[in-house]
């Protein structure tokens, strides 16, 4: 892909001329440079600059998705010929919540490795934003996880829905929580645990006319005690504390044999959709569709109906 590009997308993806260029190993003023001659090419501002770092303005974001989609088909077509070349036509490479890769996304790998053995699988586990980044890179084709609630549609992705879950309390053995249903309110009065990061550059996922609540919530690192991608840090953590790990319901048999106890909720707990996520441009596509199709059976077979 065009070498302005790819800058573009590193400067954008850093936040700063600095931290784009080191990760680029080029000198800050030839990316300066390059930025400016990108500018004056298309004719538009493409960056609001501050002592901070880097802003896209709305051009800047429009360059953006399409830079994305160019070179993650780029990328598509230079690792389909090297699986052509290697004889691997039918690799794997997903993205999944902890849930249901224990649920049973390995379960189906396994059996998909059995019917085709020279098939390399990869396979990233981890929440749900950090996925669809991963996605929209072209590092992974598709990816399991919960609705994303005030997604942009800019982005261009479908979302196959599988099944509604609710979110869980779980506690360890001998906690003030157990014994009697917990009100919302009860909860809060302890320390919170969550198995995914904050990660700023995420916010460019959001609806523009969302966005200030999605970073006021969702982004505000104050909001709870622990915060690690390592789900078995985030059970290390509640097992040796008073805290609460917030966690997908159907995992409540798996956290059982860990020491983990889920908290009876007073009232009907509110439920989310789960599904998996694929780009626009890659439905049709016979693997794709293929694929959907087994993680769609095996998800049915061990998850909620989705109605």
């Amino acid at each position: 892909m065009d070498k302005l590009l790819n800058q573009f997308l590193a400067v954008a993806d850093a936040g700063t001329l600095s931290g784009a260029a080191t990760a680029l190993f080029i000198t800050q003023p030839t990316l300066t440079f390059n930025m400016r001659k990108l500018e004056d090419n298309i004719g538009v501002p493409l960056f609001e600059r501050s002592s901070r770092g880097v802003r896209l303005t709305r051009y800047g974001e429009t360059l953006y998705e399409n830079a994305q989609l160019m070179r993650r088909l780029y990328d598509n077509t230079l690792n389909a010929i090297a699986d052509q070349q290697r004889g691997t036509e039918r690799g794997l490479s997903l993205g999944s919540g902890y849930s249901w890769w224990t649920m049973f996304l390995k379960d189906m790998v396994v059996a998909y490795q059995r019917e085709f053995p020279k098939s390399p699988v990869q396979i990233s586990l981890g929440n749900q934003l950090r996925l669809m980044d991963q996605m929209l890179s072209g590092d992974i084709s598709m990816f399991l996880a919960h609705e994303i609630d005030g997604l942009s549609s800019a982005i261009g992705t479908d979302f196959v829905p599988l099944t509604r879950v609710y979110n869980a309390f779980f506690v360890r053995e001998g906690h003030p929580l157990l014994g009697a249903p917990r009100q919302q309110a009860e909860v809060d009065t302890y320390p919170i645990v969550i198995s995914s990061l904050a990660e700023s550059r995420h916010e460019r996922f959001f609806d523009p006319s969302r966005r200030r609540t999605r970073v006021e919530t969702v982004f505000d690192r104050a909001t709870y005690a622990f915060r690690s991608n390592s789900l078995a840090a985030c059970i290390d953590y509640t097992l040796g504390t008073d805290a609460v790990l917030l966690h997908t319901h159907v995992m409540r048999d798996d956290f059982r044999m860990r020491g983990l106890v889920e908290v009876e909720q007073a009232g009907e707990p509110r439920r989310a959709v789960t599904g998996i996520y694929v780009l626009k441009e890659r439905r049709g596509d016979e693997r794709i569709e293929d694929m959907i199709q087994r993680i769609t059976r095996a998800a049915h077979a061990v998850l909620p109906p989705l109605a």
